[in-house]
């Protein structure tokens, strides 16, 4: 099983559950149409991972706010890339396929540690720094689904076991990336710094 830490612990999600074109400007970028309900879809276990690790030239990074979960409820919040084969999901999205062979690989899903969420959710802010350059930004405002928006589609149709996490979209700027790229990835509270994780690219 891959673990998270998390207020000074260690859990085992049993899974990720990822909400995909949450943002209007990275629908747009990517040329994908404007969904008419929540596009939901899992990652396994096996894909948690706190490294990122190159698979090919074609793989695109997503920074997401991510939720951790405890008794139906966001109590956690951490960094997460949602690590994406685009060659292939471009693929299936055309013969109307899943996208597990494109979302749901080992180690795509690389999280940072949570921390207790005890902010304003509604004050909530990414940025996603590659070689010292701000790459994306995100916030609860520009969210298309909140939060608790999420948390309520989710659990109509899907049970949420303590642990599980919830990455909740991507802004716009995803794109490739290469072996040695150092990445940074911050929450802020409004103005208040939450987190920071750092990786480089191996």
């Amino acid at each position: 099983m891959k673990y998270v830490k998390y207020n000074n612990t260690t859990i085992a999600p049993s899974k990720v559950i990822c909400i995909g074109r949450n943002y209007v400007e990275h629908i747009k970028e990517l040329n994908n149409e404007m969904p008419d309900s929540m596009v939901v879809f899992n990652k396994p276990n096996s894909a948690i991972s706190n490294d990122l690790h190159y698979f090919s030239e074609d793989t695109r990074f997503e920074g997401e706010i991510c939720f951790l979960i405890e008794k139906s409820q966001i109590t956690g919040i951490g960094f997460g890339l949602d690590l994406t084969k685009a060659n292939i999901q471009n693929q299936m999205k055309s013969k109307g396929l899943p996208w597990e062979r494109a979302k749901s690989f080992d180690n795509s899903a690389v999280l940072s540690e949570f921390i207790p969420l005890n902010s304003d959710i509604t004050e909530l802010k990414l940025e996603l720094y590659i070689n010292d350059t701000l790459t994306q930004f995100a916030n609860y405002d520009l969210m298309i689904y909140k939060p608790k928006d999420m948390l309520k589609e989710i659990l109509s149709f899907m049970t949420l076991e303590d642990g599980d996490i919830i990455m909740s979209g991507t802004p716009k700027g995803v794109g490739n990336y290469k072996i040695g790229d150092t990445f940074i990835g911050k929450i802020y509270s409004n103005k208040k710094l939450l987190l920071q994780s750092t990786w480089t690219v191996v």
